[in-house]
C-alpha cells in the first residue's frame, strides 16, 4: 500500500499559504481516486483511502507532521519506502518540481518532524515555491498566500504533480523525473 502524505496546516486562513501546497495536491488526489474518508481520531488528520493507497493531509500543523504520520504508518503497516510526502520547497523557483529519495530536511519544519518519527528514506516530492530575499523572512514568506499571479498557475501546478503522484504508483522513479521534473512553471501557464 502507498501513503502519500501532503504537508501544510489546517484551517481556512492557510488554504493558499505557499506551505500549503501539499494539502491542494491531497484534494486532488482524493478527489481524483473518490477516496473514501477513514479518518479517526488517533491519526491525528484526515485520511482518505482506496483499495490500494492511502492520502493523508495532518491536522497538527506543520512542525509536528510526523505525529499523524507515524500512527498512520504504524496502523497499516507501511513501509517506509512506499511513503510520498508532497511538500513546498524554497530553494526551488515558484513551479519547480523535484523527485528526491531521503536526504536533508533543508530546514523544512514539517520534513524535521517526520524524519524524525519515521526514518528519511521516503520520497520526496519537492514543489518549488521560490524564496524570500532574506531568510528571517522565510516563516512569514511561507504562511503568506500565493501571489495573484501565482494563483492562476497553480490548478495546473497542482494537476501536474497530482499526475506525477499517479505515475509513481505505475513507472520506476527516474521515469518519472525525466518525464515529470519541471524547471519552473512557465511551461504549464504560457
Amino acid at each position: 500500500m502507498t501513503l502519500f502524505v501532503g504537508l501544510g496546516n489546517p484551517g481556512s486562513q492557510y488554504e493558499n499559504t505557499r506551505h500549503n501546497i501539499g494539502f491542494k495536491v491531497i484534494d486532488a488526489l482524493v478527489e481524483d481516486f473518490a477516496a473514501r474518508d477513514i479518518s479517526k481520531h488517533t491519526f491525528h488528520g484526515e485520511v482518505y483511502r482506496t483499495a490500494s493507497t492511502l492520502f493523508l493531509k495532518p491536522a497538527t500543523y506543520m512542525n509536528l507532521s510526523g505525529k499523524s504520520v507515524l500512527p498512520v504508518k504504524q496502523f497499516f503497516k507501511i513501509d517506509l519506502e512506499d511513503i510520498i510526502v508532497i511538500h513546498d520547497d524554497i530553494d526551488l523557483p515558484f513551479g519547480a518540481v523535484r523527485f528526491k529519495r531521503g536526504g536533508g530536511n533543508g530546514g523544512h519544519n514539517g520534513l524535521k518532524s517526520i524524519d524524525v518519527m519515521v526514518g528519511k528514506e521516503y520520497l520526496r516530492v519537492r514543489v518549488g515555491v521560490g524564496k524570500p530575499e532574506r531568510k528571517s523572512q522565510v516563516a512569514d514568506y511561507v504562511l503568506h498566500d500565493f501571489s495573484e499571479k501565482e494563483m492562476q498557475c497553480i490548478p495546473r501546478l497542482v494537476t501536474h504533480v497530482k499526475e506525477a503522484c499517479i505515475a509513481l504508483q505505475k513507472h520506476e522513479l527516474n521515469e518519472v523525473k525525466s518525464h515529470y521534473s519541471l524547471k519552473s512553471i512557465e511551461a504549464l501557464c504560457s
